[in-house]
């Protein structure tokens, strides 16, 4: 909670954490006859899903709602909105769709191990501020309600690290 805004040290990790969240957009929203997976992305004003589960049911049918980020009032530090919505969409299909994990302390975790695998270790540092910060700081500062706010900095190392997961 006492971490600045944004510390410049983060900045390559959000670098590779964007450029490969743009690429794994464009697989999530390609053309199936082009290699794609052919989900449609809507952006909506919203929090679009009551549950995980209506989430997943929707990208079994290839679409896929993602409350928007301009509608939060909490900006991300680093990534635009545009991209932090890609990076809301391929976290949702790609971390709770392909774990079939809610978006619960225990969902996120499973999301962010399946997820993870996606991205290289130095954007895995962002990603694991991303995920694991922001979980951490809402379940244990404000009480499971509400979101802190976003931050462009890196949890120590070890947090990026999927061994660090414990199972059981």
């Amino acid at each position: 909670m006492t971490a600045p805004r944004r510390d410049e040290r983060a900045f390559a990790a959000y670098a590779a954490l964007c450029a490969q969240t743009v690429q794994q957009y464009h697989f999530l929203v390609g053309r199936v006859d082009f290699g794609g997976l052919g989900v449609a992305v809507w952006i909506v004003d919203e929090d679009p899903y009551p549950d995980a589960e209506a989430m997943v049911e929707d990208v079994r049918r290839r679409r896929l709602k993602v409350y928007a980020s301009a509608a939060t009032g909490n900006p991300h530090p680093y990534l635009s909105d545009v991209e932090n919505d890609m990076f809301r969409a391929v976290h949702d299909a790609f971390g709770h769709a392909a774990s079939g994990r809610g978006f619960d302390p225990h969902g996120e975790e499973a999301a962010w191990l399946k997820h993870s695998a996606m991205y290289s270790p130095l954007a895995r540092r962002a990603l694991a501020t991303e995920i694991r910060g922001q979980t951490c700081a809402r379940v244990f500062h404000y009480g499971g309600t509400g979101f802190p706010e976003q931050k462009a900095v890196l949890l120590p190392r070890w947090f990026s690290d999927p061994r660090s997961v414990r199972v059981g």
